[in-house]
């Protein structure tokens, strides 16, 4: 496990991250030319070497909290690095988002990123909406769904 010390170097080597200390030593760093309303990249790094990265946007890669965090207490040098230049890059592209699930009835379901919100449609009609996509992909994994992949489309 890297130590607070050399966590800190890491992330302070990005540029384009802006540290914030908060209580009990823990520090965030932000990123504020997000695309996005979110703007933490690193939260609560404690000194202890604790704390997470941001990494709902990211692709089949973590899994995260509710809040799309990724703990990194056991990150070495070269996964942090990696993970924080994704988080940077997920929060500076504004592409439309739209994900496929189906269930086992061959019913779909799509997922899209509109404006902050995850909305889940079925055809034209608006099933729901949720704040995050852990919500948005618990709910329909909830009712039997699974996320269609493109190599499912062959």
């Amino acid at each position: 496990m890297r130590t607070f010390e050399e966590k800190l170097e890491i992330i302070e080597s990005f540029p384009e991250l802006q540290r914030n200390d908060v209580s009990l030593g823990r520090v965030n760093f932000h990123f504020n030319e997000s695309a996005m309303d979110k703007k933490i990249v690193v939260y609560r790094l404690h000194p202890n070497g604790n704390g997470f990265v941001y990494a709902e946007q990211i692709e089949d890669t973590y899994t995260t909290d509710s809040k799309g965090m990724v703990n990194i207490r056991d990150f070495t040098e070269q996964e942090l690095r990696t993970i924080i230049e994704q988080s940077i890059k997920s929060l500076t592209e504004p592409e439309p988002f739209e994900e496929t699930w189906i269930n086992e009835e061959n019913q779909t379901l799509k997922v899209i990123f509109d404006y902050d919100s995850w909305d889940i449609y079925a055809g034209d009609m608006l099933d729901a909406t949720y704040a995050t996509y852990s919500g948005a992909a618990d709910y329909l994994q909830q009712e039997g769904f699974k996320r269609l992949h493109d190599e499912d489309l062959e």
